[in-house]
């Protein structure tokens, strides 16, 4: 390259001549004429020698016309393949596009308030729940998909109460509401394409819509997939976590700090800068909050506690047999009857515990003393009840045994 480019030099610009520049650079004068007939750099090229697969493209344009979205280990297997995979996977990757067609990705424009993407992100390290357990819980997140903004919370489920209580969590905590909120086909959400009845609720108080990714299409929601991966390589490591409420604090303050101050170059500009035009264009926060969470109501029976998951918490046992209401948050797990509050315990991470209020089980052993002394009484009673008699001389007058009496001695 560089003789090629002092050989149009000398040439052209000093008006040497062919002789003089192949003396002084000492190569052959026809390469000399070469290089200035020529119009372009010169660029080593090889002739192809083609490939093992070469012989086997037919049969392999059979099987992908039959079935193109056949792997390439079947595809070997088919064909009798021994050499390299890599090899063959390459080929068959050139191929397939020619019988399953191509689906490009269009470049979308994100407009002010316009949407919100949630996924769920598991991140390996296993957290602390207490009792000696620790479990791999997952993370809501959520991206606004203008202003690039992110919020994520741990949760302790995937249950539907428990993501929509995360999210209105995430929501309330933006100060609006994006009118389109994203989800994938999550079980606990929209398992087959059509939100559930509370998914459909939460979104009808919040006056937004539900807008569910189509089947096996994870670029739908992309955005918020690329934080996932941000989070792991970016926030997880060398990171230890003592409890639930521990990741949530460290995870919450390295968003605000880091994740949200940084540029993106696609927008710009950081996104705590460009939040204030997102929340303009979004739809305030419903004046009552959401149903989140649980509810169920449920028959106290004498064994005083209830269960809500895995765990069961204990009840004030004076309203034994009668009706009461549980609802319980991601935090908190409270009974009511009648309107008032019976029970009320920390959710309990962990699982198949039993979690006990100390005044219930106080509670339940003076109930207990009062029955026995009632029992206690009952048997202490007379035992013997005065039975009016009858004299058994009626029945000899009956028979004909004895003169009958008069009225007058019956009486006496």
């Amino acid at each position: 390259m560089e003789d090629w480019a002092e050989i149009r030099r000398l040439h052209r610009a000093e008006g040497m001549a062919i002789k003089e520049i192949a003396r002084r650079l000492q190569i052959g004068r026809n390469t000399v004429r070469r290089a200035l007939a020529a119009d372009e750099p010169p660029a080593y090229r090889r002739d192809p020698t083609g490939s093992l697969v070469d012989p086997y493209i037919p049969e392999i344009r059979k099987l992908l016309a039959d079935t193109p979205r056949m792997p390439a280990t079947v595809i070997a297997e088919r064909i009798g393949w021994e050499h390299s995979m890599t090899v063959l996977k390459d080929k068959v990757r050139e191929l397939r596009p020619l019988y399953t067609g191509v689906d490009p990705a269009d470049r979308l424009v994100h407009r002010p308030g316009e949407a919100a993407q949630f996924d769920l992100w598991f991140p390996e390290p296993e957290i602390p729940v207490g009792f000696g357990q620790a479990r791999v819980l997952p993370v809501l997140v959520m991206t606004l998909t203008f202003s690039r903004f992110l919020a994520a919370t741990m949760v302790p489920s995937r249950q539907s109460g428990d993501l929509l209580e995360g999210m209105w969590q995430l929501i309330s905590g933006v100060g609006a509401v994006s009118k389109s909120l994203i989800w994938d086909r999550e079980a606990a959400i929209a398992p087959k394409g059509r939100p559930l009845p509370p998914v459909q609720a939460f979104a009808g108080t919040t006056a937004t819509r539900m807008v569910i990714a189509p089947p096996r299409d994870p670029e739908f929601k992309g955005m918020t997939e690329r934080n996932n991966g941000y989070f792991e390589t970016s926030f997880l490591p060398g990171r230890s976590f003592a409890s639930p409420q521990d990741f949530n604090i460290q995870i919450n303050t390295w968003i605000t700090g880091r994740a949200n101050q940084r540029m993106i170059r696609s927008l710009g500009d950081r996104p705590v800068n460009v939040l204030g035009s997102d929340l303009a264009a979004m739809t305030p926060l419903p004046p009552a909050p959401p149903s989140t969470g649980f509810t169920q109501q449920i028959r106290l029976g004498r064994d005083y506690y209830l269960r809500f998951g895995t765990n069961d918490y204990s009840v004030d046992p004076r309203v034994i047999g009668r009706l009461v209401m549980i609802t319980a948050t991601v935090d908190r797990v409270v009974v009511r009857c009648d309107g008032a509050i019976v029970a009320d315990h920390a959710q309990c991470w962990a699982k198949s515990q039993v979690i006990t209020d100390p005044a219930h089980v106080h509670t339940a052993k003076a109930l207990r003393a009062e029955f026995n002394q009632i029992r206690a009484t009952q048997r202490r009673g007379p035992r013997e009840i005065p039975v009016p008699g009858r004299d058994l001389g009626v029945y000899d007058e009956l028979f004909g045994l004895t003169p009958a009496r008069t009225p007058r001695e019956q009486a006496a």
